[in-house]
């Protein structure tokens, strides 16, 4: 009998000599990867190499710069809300990446819907402890600068949270009402068809 770690595939790597001479690896179906670089001087100028060996270099003329920065950071925003349904979660995520923009922080790994149930997490401890919103966002995605430094919770510690006994009747409550504010759904109706 196989077991799962014998029935996953192994990534397949293909290495190909980019017509420039650049060795390059490929890694599964990819057909092309990108690479940026800013000169000292500013320029920037992205790297396409595909699969078949061809390349392409592009760099951004100067009068565009702020068109591609302002494509770049829509981007960036955008893609911070991947994998959240509620959109207060959609706007703690976002909040939270432009905190760490402006401390300079690009690239920091985050758990994978991190902030899933966090808005009405929010909310619910805002009601109960009575201190503002930026309060409890604080509490929540952690404050290095706070003395002394308040970590970020972790999903793990907010689902905690959530089933605190004291906050659990709270988030039951939000989640009933914003529920209730959405389209009216016939369960009855739903339930029958599992009867015929």
């Amino acid at each position: 009998m196989a077991t799962a770690e014998t029935t996953k595939k192994e990534t397949q790597v293909e290495t190909v000599t980019m017509k420039d001479g650049k060795i390059v690896d490929f890694a599964g179906k990819r057909k092309m990867l990108k690479e940026t670089t800013i000169s000292a001087d500013g320029t920037v100028t992205t790297r396409l190499d595909f699969r078949n060996g061809e390349f392409r270099l592009f760099t951004i003329p100067t009068a565009m710069l702020t068109k591609f920065a302002g494509h770049g950071a829509e981007q960036k925003l955008g893609d911070e809300t991947a994998g959240l349904d509620d959109v207060g979660d959609c706007v703690l995520a976002v909040d939270e990446l432009i905190d760490r923009l402006y401390n300079g922080e690009w690239s920091i790994k985050r758990e994978g819907s991190g902030m899933a149930g966090t808005s009405i997490l929010l909310k619910a401890l805002v009601e109960h402890t009575g201190k503002t919103v930026e309060q409890i966002k604080r509490f929540l995605s952690g404050d290095p600068t706070a003395v002394p430094p308040v970590p970020a919770k972790t999903q793990a510690e907010k689902i905690a949270l959530r089933n605190n006994p004291k906050i659990k009747p709270i988030i039951e409550r939000l989640e009933s009402e914003k529920v209730s504010k959405g389209p009216a759904v016939d369960t009855d109706a739903l339930l029958a068809g599992l009867d015929g």
